[in-house]
């Protein structure tokens, strides 16, 4: 590959000897690449702990959406920040060979305070806390936020703090482990904790291709079981689990743990399998747990007090629901019902020149009509990312996409071949595109590939948000609401709609659930 690899990272002094480390390796390949720092929430909000910021991801969705924008090729994670469930379009790379994957404490004058009743460590960790407090039940444990240099010099500055905690692979690779550490070889780290994750963009085959020659196979493995484990229970930033997997003699051995916040309740696993036997490692291990108590933990913490309740005009999955912070309740249904139309295959008798496609909605009908080899399609036109890649992986190439159907219609204009184009949409479709490419003498035969019905319900006047991802599904919403809320919407084209009858409508950067998702997190944090 020619072009120069724009490695996305933080801004911080940790977080650049990792995307260094990258550069390094792409490069010993023949690779040309350039460092792109980009500062996170999580490097900027720095008076809360953690897990009260609640965020999960908080260091890596800058660099997620820049990713997105098209501003970088790939982006460097401390494995252990990058969420189970990466964001639509972008997917893990590689995984670099792991360091150091131990929890490390650094300690002022001695270790005597250990024996003590009284003693006072510092952490940002939720995770390290329980631990922390499950052994040392009488000592006090404050937070402390910043980079390892800043948390190394408020452990120094302070009167109280007897310790602070760290990762070991932080303080070992900028060379900053002072003699006064011990590591804590009783601590399970989080998952994923000493290995550095390289993420691109889904459809970047090149950037992935050359992404999986630095990938370290025996690292991959044991941090996609840690993190499944974490995935089955449920956490983030605000749960403390902790998962290690390790290879040894053709075995992978794995530890795992739950705790209350507290450090009263734990809950601990330990399994040792053949390599090559452990599809269901993490998922059994994780079930083991749930079923000795960690059932009850999660919904202990699930059930803290909240303050905000939204409304999701689309039914969310579990994933989806665990990304809101936690203060915030939700609720989601279906406002929208779609029902696929049986379409007459006298439309397919030809190749169709010039095919519009602005949902999933379509795709489907259209593939529970047909197989992928009888539509044919010269040039298929579409709106939206994910409705690309799913006509890509059901049908066929996609020619070009918009975020929205009024953008599509205006670079249809300037750069169709022929005039006429067929498109399929629903019984409720706005006029924009249309009307837009007939103003501008391109005939265009609709053909109606599925209805949309509303499905409203009355929801709670205690709503204070309302999450919108279609035009429908905000006119549904209003056959039995009223628009007091503010509403976030997904894209243009649904903000435009909900523009007509809301006075506070937010639209996301990207035009994803998850994003839709940040959008209102962003708002009441």
């Amino acid at each position: 590959m020619s072009k120069i690899i724009r490695i996305g990272t933080r801004d911080s002094e940790l977080a650049l000897w990792q995307a260094n480390r990258a550069k390094t390796e792409l490069e010993a390949l023949g690779y040309k690449t350039k460092i792109v720092p980009v500062k996170s929430t999580g490097d900027i909000v720095l008076d809360k702990p953690l897990y009260e910021l609640g965020i999960t991801g908080i260091f890596t969705k800058t660099l997620d959406i820049a990713m997105l924008n098209g501003d970088i090729d790939i982006a460097v994670h401390s494995l252990k920040d990058v969420p189970t469930e990466l964001p639509e379009g972008i997917v893990q790379a590689a995984v670099l060979e792991r360091g150091n994957v131990k929890d490390t404490l650094v300690y002022k004058n001695n270790e005597e305070f250990l024996g003590a009743r009284d003693g006072v460590v510092a952490t940002s960790s939720l995770r390290r806390k329980a631990q922390w407090l499950n052994r040392y039940p009488t000592h006090t444990v404050e937070d402390i936020r910043g980079n390892v240099i800043s948390r190394l010099k408020k452990l120094e500055d302070s009167p109280v703090w007897n310790g602070a905690i760290f990762a070991a692979a932080g303080i070992g690779r900028l060379d900053l482990r002072p003699e006064e550490a011990v590591n804590l070889d009783w601590m399970i780290p989080a998952p994923g904790q000493g290995a550095i994750m390289i993420t691109a963009r889904e459809i970047d085959e090149d950037i992935l291709a050359l992404c999986a020659q630095i990938n370290h196979e025996e690292t991959e493995i044991c941090t996609t079981i840690e993190r499944t484990f974490l995935n089955k229970l449920e956490g983030g930033c605000s749960a403390p689990i902790g998962a290690l997997a390790y290879i040894k003699s053709e075995q992978i051995i794995f530890r795992g743990i739950l705790l209350s916040p507290d450090g009263t309740k734990k809950i601990e696993v330990e399994r040792i399998v053949k390599l090559g036997e452990h599809t269901d490692l993490a998922i059994t291990a994780a079930e083991y747990v749930l079923e000795r108590g960690g059932k009850y933990v999660m919904e202990s913490l699930g059930n803290e007090k909240q303050k905000t309740k939204v409304y999701s005009t689309k039914l969310l999955t579990k994933d989806q629901r665990g990304l809101f912070t936690k203060e915030i309740v939700v609720d989601s249904n279906d406002f929208i019902k779609v029902n696929p139309n049986r379409i007459p295959a006298r439309y397919f008798k030809n190749e169709i020149e010039n095919v519009i496609i602005t949902s999933k909605n379509a795709v489907e009908s259209l593939i529970t009509n047909y197989a992928a080899v009888e539509l044919q399609f010269k040039n298929i036109y579409c709106v939206g990312r994910k409705t690309r890649r799913f006509i890509k992986n059901n049908i066929g190439p996609v020619t070009h996409f918009e975020k929205s159907a009024k953008e599509l219609a205006h670079y249809l204009v300037d750069h169709i071949e022929g005039t006429e184009v067929t498109y399929f949409c629903s019984n409720l479709r706005l006029d924009d595109l249309p009307a837009i490419l007939e103003k501008n003498k391109i005939k265009v035969n609709e053909i109606e590939a599925y209805q949309t019905k509303f499905d409203t319900l009355k929801v709670a006047d205690s709503v204070e948000a309302v999450l919108f991802f279609s035009p429908s599904g905000v006119q549904s919403f209003l056959q039995k609401n009223e628009s007091k809320a503010i509403a976030f919407c997904i894209g243009d084209t649904t903000a435009v709609e909900a523009k007509n009858h809301f006075s506070d409508v937010r639209i996301a950067k990207i035009p994803t659930v998850e994003n839709v998702i940040d959008l209102v997190n962003e708002h009441y944090k």
